[in-house]
């Protein structure tokens, strides 16, 4: 999948935002996952945020980690343990990995018998722990709108969220409302004060109809897929897991002596007194690099004590699935 290019303001806008929603919504906001279907890694959404369901509590009681979706669809139940290779409808090295994760993470606990790996879940999934997906596209500036308006027409004829949202610290105009797709809900956020104006409210996609996704462009003509809803359940329930196990505080901090973190978790540079993007703008290239051991940041703490995420659930495997299964 394609690294998206984000400008060092860009980043600094969707940390604050990302922050921003965490405090004052009960959202669950994760940065840069793929959101397409038909051609995987062709979009990329900057932020996409999970509104728990009825059953959130449940899901945290799993695993702090994405759980593979091919694991949650697969005819692996509670009741019983299965040969874990009849158990998936797909590639045998796709079901490998996603067993694998699934053991790995608690979903699923293994045995083996006869030399044979045999698996069950060990909980059952809990299908309505998510009740809707909001998909956000940052544009701090819309006087450079780059693929804005494509990735916002991609985003709704496909509809894999059941929302979508344009972030902007610009003014919107009246010629912006016109061009932006009008089931597109604006905010407008100010990262310096965390002010968020609904400009336009977005309105429910539909999720449960067949999606067109964009594959190619051409001068004269678009190449489109239609996405099955089958697959757009497929699609939303690795975006919610994704999501869930992945949040937005996925940076390395630099090892620099000016590097830190603020009370948001952000990364900040003492010597700009700013937030900087330690992947674009931190290292021996600046001029005020002062190389030392990064430092200490417990995110996974941070976004327990701040979201109804949970880092170390007690978990639901009743034994360590165990080296065993390789023996």
């Amino acid at each position: 999948m394609p690294t998206p290019v984000t400008s060092p303001s860009e980043f600094a806008f969707e940390l604050a935002l990302c922050a921003h929603l965490e405090e004052t919504t009960d959202l669950l906001p994760a940065r840069q996952l793929g959101a397409s279907v038909a051609s995987p890694g062709s979009r990329i959404i900057d932020v996409c945020a999970v509104a728990p369901g009825p059953a959130f509590d449940e899901r945290t009681h799993i695993t702090p980690r994405t759980i593979p979706a091919a694991a949650i669809e697969s005819d692996v139940g509670v009741g019983h343990a299965v040969f874990w290779r009849d158990a998936f409808d797909c590639h045998p090295a796709r079901a490998r990995r996603a067993t694998d994760r699934a053991v790995d993470v608690g979903f699923f606990e293994s045995e083996r018998r006869r030399g044979r790996e045999y698996v069950r879940q060990a909980t059952r999934y809990p299908d309505s722990w998510f009740s809707h997906l909001v998909g956000i596209e940052n544009k701090p500036d819309l006087g450079e709108p780059g693929d804005l308006l494509r990735q916002l027409r991609l985003d709704v004829s496909l509809s894999l969220f059941d929302e979508v949202v344009l972030a902007t610290e610009s003014y919107v105009t009246g010629a912006h409302l016109n061009r932006i797709p009008d089931v597109v809900g604006i905010w407008r956020f100010d990262p310096e004060t965390g002010e968020r104006d609904v400009v336009r409210e977005a309105t429910p996609l539909a999720t449960d109809a067949t999606g067109v996704e964009p594959v190619d462009y051409d001068s004269l003509h678009t190449d489109v897929a239609f996405v099955t809803t089958a697959e757009k359940r497929t699609a939303r329930l690795k975006l919610a897991e994704r999501a869930y196990g992945k949040g937005w505080r996925r940076y390395d901090l630099p090892g620099c002596g000016h590097a830190g973190v603020d009370s948001d978790g952000r990364p900040v540079c003492g010597h700009f007194g700013r937030v900087v993007d330690p992947g674009s703008e931190c290292g021996p290239d600046c001029a005020a690099f002062d190389p030392e051991d990064p430092p200490e940041f417990d995110r996974q703490t941070l976004r327990d004590t701040r979201t109804d995420w949970v880092a170390d659930p007690s978990g639901v495997a009743r034994r360590q699935s165990g080296l065993d299964r390789f023996s």
